[in-house]
């Protein structure tokens, strides 16, 4: 049998190109198949779902309908509200058609090698960065986290797991950097969900919220989502154990409604941020500690190194600055490079 060769990133392209026109096409179709007479009034709903060119719709009664979206809806995620509208009969499992998006109030992104920039949720109002000893502390981790949020404009909240298993070794260098970030002013809560130390007061920050939870794998996530939030844990099992939904929950951001108000949106896009879209500078502004030194360099082109008349080094040199915190920064900027 003769070796398949691989595509090229100019095949793939095509491809891809070739699949979203087949998509358009089916799309029309489906577009068609009601009239206008056959839908209803505008409705407001917010999108616990989508997957290709349809959506789940959380209505304002609570329900959950799968619609068609327009072709004229350029963007649509998870947490979008939607104008839609419903329709007098069901077509092959669909009960309405998604007309247009309001005005996010803020949207997540991650880089795609097809499309650049992906949005994959909207209208989150704050991210939990949930950290831990096991596998490993990483404060640079926790920065890379710290500027996707700043850059979106969601509030972060620094969560350190599994402090029951933080040894004395391990304790004061960690402690360290946490005061690090409370002296910035993000906060910080230490939880443990196995034995529930701080539970009580980390889900206290859930209701009234659209939340996320990041963290690298085995920090933890899960099982405080279990310890946290059990309406949410039990969602996610039934989905899992459903043959019709499953299949999507390992690549599409889903909506979890919280008894006490609120949601949690949870995808494995929104866990790993790339940051190289960002630019240099706007990554200086999105260390909120950095900000204040931004232009008081001697060069307007200073890399904030070993350049000559550094504010950023100075800062450093004076305390006013942390070192580590700047040398993450670099780190970051070396995607770019």
């Amino acid at each position: 049998m003769a070796k398949r060769s691989k595509l090229t990133k100019g095949q793939l392209r095509r491809v891809r190109a070739n699949q979203e026109k087949r998509l358009a096409k089916r799309h029309m179709k489906q577009e068609t198949e009601w009239l206008d007479e056959q839908l209803g009034q505008l409705e407001h709903g917010r999108v616990v779902s989508r997957f290709g060119q349809h959506a789940d719709i959380l209505t304002a009664e609570g329900d959950i309908l799968r619609c068609n979206i327009r072709r004229t809806v350029s963007s649509l995620v998870t947490g979008d509200i939607v104008a839609w509208r419903r329709a007098a009969s069901s077509e092959q499992g669909l009960q309405g058609v998604i007309e247009a998006v309001e005005e996010r109030t803020s949207v997540l992104c991650r880089p795609d090698q097809y499309d650049g920039i992906k949005p994959i949720a909207a209208n989150v109002d704050q991210i939990f960065i949930v950290s831990s000893s096991q596998p490993a502390f990483s404060d640079q981790i926790i920065d890379r986290y710290l500027v996707a949020c700043e850059d979106a404009g969601i509030d972060a909240i620094i969560v350190m797991n599994k402090i029951d298993l933080i040894t004395p070794e391990e304790s004061d260098f960690i402690e360290s950097r946490l005061s690090v970030y409370e002296s910035i002013g993000y906060p910080v809560i230490r939880v443990s969900a196995q034995t529930e130390e701080g539970i009580e007061t980390l889900r206290a920050q859930f209701p009234d919220h659209i939340s996320v939870l990041v963290g690298q794998s085995g920090v933890g996530k899960s099982s405080l989502i279990k310890a946290l939030l059990p309406e949410v844990d039990l969602a996610i099992g039934a989905i899992s154990d459903n043959s019709g939904l499953g299949q999507h929950t390992t690549t599409v951001a889903r909506w979890y409604a919280l008894e006490q108000g609120g949601a949690l949106l949870d995808s494995p896009g929104i866990r790993e941020f790339g940051l190289w879209h960002i630019d240099p500078e706007r990554v200086a502004y999105c260390f909120k500690d950095m900000r204040s030194f931004l232009g008081a360099c001697k060069f307007r082109d200073c890399k904030h190194g070993s350049d000559p008349g550094c504010a950023m080094q100075l800062a450093v040199a004076e305390g006013a600055l942390d070192a580590k915190r700047l040398e993450n920064y670099h780190r970051i900027v070396k995607e770019h490079a």
